[in-house]
């Protein structure tokens, strides 16, 4: 199903002003169909997991860590730090790598900037893979911080309102953005394990009987939660007229691969069938037993069959 893990056979530190320093690499075929892979979060970084989803004999594989995470600096920060700033960061990396049009790959978060990145730059992009669809609308908030997934998951909702006292849990994005941009540090750390906690708990259909998420690293929590938190705080952003569905006519003649898991906690999947629905070059395809994770059997499956689709389209192409 996935390709063999391959090491970056070119990696360097990128500084695009700001104050940031962002980590880029490339592996595969570096004479290859170039795809750049967009992380989700915001925060999440990039991982050696992610470049098993191509072919490395086709593919020249962009991997880059978004401001403030992985191994960019400064770790944490939101200074800076924007939708805007991430689509001129993958402007940035485009020209310097001396690339023309590329396929965007992007899940989850990484799937909202792959969306805007395309309709600000629709010509440099030649395709886009899609997976866990999320459009940055409030809905979409309100349905995952304002207590519609806690119908599903009430255990875990109470260990994520927890930190919060009951007066300020009507709005716990705000709430939350106190604490993790507050001076106590062992109050940062806890909500910063707490909100990410909440997350990768809903991550997959069956987390089994080890719970997702428990043993994570106390830097990643922090740089996922603050980020996260500062983008969702803010409206991803975007101004009106801005928004992904308001603007599918920039998509026109772009081909898109839409992979939705069908009971997807986080990303529910009416945002998918609405981008799919307005954007007439694009096929979804919705995983019956799946939820949000790359990581499930049928979304990784259907993910590769994507890419691999793009792949033999070039290869008849010419």
């Amino acid at each position: 199903m996935l390709y063999p893990s391959i090491g970056p056979f070119d990696s360097r530190i990128l500084s695009v002003g700001g104050g940031h320093r962002i980590y880029v690499e490339q592996c595969g075929n570096p004479r290859g169909a170039p795809v750049i892979v967009v992380h989700g979060g915001p925060g999440g970084g990039c991982s050696p997991a992610m470049r098993r989803f191509f072919d490395p004999g086709h593919y020249r594989i962009i991997l880059f860590d978004q401001r403030g995470c992985g191994r960019s600096r400064p770790h944490g920060s939101v200074e800076n730090n924007t939708t805007w700033d991430l689509v001129a960061d993958m402007e940035r990396i485009r020209t310097l790598l001396g690339i023309d049009r590329w396929v965007v790959f992007g899940g989850s978060w990484g799937a909202t900037l792959s969306l805007i990145y395309a309709q600000t730059h629709p010509e440099h992009v030649g395709a886009l893979v899609l997976r866990g669809v999320f459009l940055m609308t409030r809905a979409e908030l309100d349905w995952f911080y304002g207590g519609g997934a806690a119908h599903f998951w009430p255990e875990e909702w109470r260990k994520f309102v927890a930190p919060i006292p009951e007066g300020e849990r009507h709005d716990l994005i705000t709430a939350y953005h106190r604490r993790l941009f507050g001076s106590d540090r062992d109050e940062v750390a806890r909500c910063a394990r707490a909100w990410t906690r909440w997350e990768n708990a809903l991550a997959v259909l069956d987390p089994g009987t080890a719970r997702v998420g428990h043993n994570m690293p106390d830097e990643y929590a922090y740089a996922f939660a603050r980020l996260e938190n500062h983008y969702f705080a803010n409206g991803g952003f975007l101004a009106p007229g801005q928004e992904i569905l308001s603007n599918l006519d920039r998509l026109r003649g772009i081909p898109g691969h839409i992979v939705q898991g069908r009971y997807d906690m986080i990303c529910p999947p009416a945002g998918a069938r609405a981008l799919a629905d307005g954007w007439k070059d694009a096929r979804l395809s919705m995983i019956p037993t799946a939820g949000h994770a790359m990581s499930e059997p049928g979304i990784a499956a259907a993910l590769v069959a994507a890419t691999d689709r793009l792949r033999d389209m070039s290869a008849a192409q010419g």
